[in-house]
C-alpha cells in the first residue's frame, strides 16, 4: 500500500510541478538576489554576467523531490552503482593514471580504492559529469523555499569562486544540486578543499590531477583512517532495542562500542578485532520497502563509513561507495 500510494503522488508532482512552482516571480528575486550579492562584495560584472543569465530550472525542482535515495531499496541501489562494469571502467583509468593516483594517495593517506568509488558513484569516472548550467541550477534552489537558506548560499560562494579566479566560468556545467566535476564537489567544498595540484593558477576538477587530489584532501581533513572498515552486513537478534536502529542518515544515534553491540548481532565473532571501535546499527530500507522487515538488511557502520555520510547524507550512497571500494580493493 505504502509503494502505491508513493506511485500515485509521483505521477500527481511531475504531472502539476510547473503549476506547483510559478518561475513568474524568478525575474524579481534574481533583482533582490542581485543586491544581496553585491553586499556580500561581489563584483557588479560577476554578478550581471552569471545571474542575468540565469533561467529557472523546473526540472531542477522535481529532481530535487525524487531523488534515488529516496525510493530505491537498498539491495538495487547498491548494485547498480557497483557492477563488475562499473569495477571495469575503474581500472583502466586507475592503470592509465597508475603514477599520479598513487603519489596523491600516498601524500593524502587516503585509500586509492575509495577515490575511485567515489569517483565512479559520482560521475562514472568522469563520464557523466552533468549538463546542467550550475548557476541556474543554484538560483532555481535559492528560489525554492525548501532549502533556499542552503542554496542561496552556495551560490554566493560560486560567485565568490569566480570573482577570485579560482573558477572559470565556462566550466560551470555539472548536476541539478549544482555540484560538478569528477568528484561533484559543491561550491562550499571547493572553497574549503579544493587543491589546485598541477599549479597552473586554477582549480579544474574536471582533470584527473586537480580532481583526486581535492577529493583526497577533503576526505583526509574529514578524518578518513584506511586501517578501519566501514561496515558489515550483519544479522540482528530480535531482542535488540528498537531505539538502536537508525533508519535515516540526518542523525546517526545510538553509537556504542562494538563489543557491546555484539549481543544483539548473531554470529559476531568476526568482529572480535574491532570491540573498541564505536560503531552503529543501520536497517536502510525501513522507510521505503512495503511491509518491510524491520531487522534486515542491517549493517554495523563505523567511523569511516559516517565520515563518507559528510560527502552524501544518504545511508544507501555511503553503502555503495564502501561496496565498490572493496571491489576495488580486491582486484587492484
Amino acid at each position: 500500500m505504502k509503494k502505491t500510494r508513493l506511485t500515485v503522488f509521483i505521477c500527481f508532482f511531475f504531472l502539476n510541478i510547473n503549476s506547483l512552482i510559478a518561475d513568474d516571480n524568478f525575474e524579481e528575486w534574481k533583482i533582490k538576489f542581485k543586491i544581496y550579492a553585491q553586499n556580500q562584495n561581489i563584483s557588479l560584472t560577476t554578478i550581471n554576467e552569471l545571474i542575468d543569465n540565469s533561467k529557472f530550472l523546473p526540472n531542477v525542482i522535481k529532481y530535487d523531490r525524487y531523488q534515488p535515495e529516496f525510493y530505491e531499496d537498498t539491495k538495487t541501489y547498491i548494485s547498480k552503482r557497483s557492477s563488475n562494469k562499473k569495477l571495469k571502467i575503474g581500472s583502466n583509468l586507475y592503470n592509465n593514471n597508475i603514477d599520479q593516483i598513487n603519489f596523491i594517495s600516498n601524500i593524502y593517506n587516503v585509500d586509492k580504492n575509495l577515490l575511485l568509488s567515489l569517483m565512479g558513484i559520482e560521475t562514472n569516472f568522469g563520464n557523466y559529469l552533468g549538463k546542467m548550467d550550475i548557476v541556474s541550477s543554484l538560483a532555481t534552489l535559492s528560489f525554492d523555499k525548501r532549502r533556499s537558506e542552503f542554496f542561496t548560499s552556495e551560490l554566493i560562494t560560486l560567485l565568490k569562486l569566480v570573482d577570485s579566479k579560482i573558477v572559470e566560468p565556462n566550466t560551470l556545467f555539472g548536476s541539478w544540486a549544482g555540484a560538478f566535476g569528477n568528484f561533484q564537489f559543491m561550491p562550499s567544498t571547493i572553497k574549503n578543499y579544493a587543491v589546485d595540484h598541477d599549479k597552473d593558477g586554477k582549480i579544474n576538477l574536471k582533470k584527473t590531477e586537480d580532481s583526486f587530489a581535492s577529493a583526497a584532501n577533503y576526505l583526509s581533513k574529514l578524518g578518513w583512517n584506511s586501517s578501519q572498515p566501514c561496515f558489515y552486513k550483519v544479522n540482528l537478534s530480535e531482542n535488540i532495542p528498537e531505539d538502536y536502529l537508525n533508519i535515516s542518515a540526518k542523525k546517526i544515534h545510538s553509537i556504542k562500542k562494538v563489543n557491546y553491540l555484539k549481543k544483539y548481532i548473531l554470529d559476531s565473532n568476526f568482529l572480535k578485532n574491532y570491540d573498541n571501535l564505536n560503531a552503529a546499527i543501520i536497517t536502510p530500507d525501513a522507510e521505503i520497502v512495503e511491509n518491510p522487515n524491520k531487522l534486515n538488511p542491517a549493517y554495523i557502520i563505523f567511523d569511516n563509513y559516517r565520515l563518507i555520510l559528510k560527502w552524501n547524507r544518504s545511508l544507501r550512497f555511503a553503502l555503495a561507495v564502501c561496496t565498490l571500494r572493496e571491489k576495488f580493493k580486491n582486484e587492484l
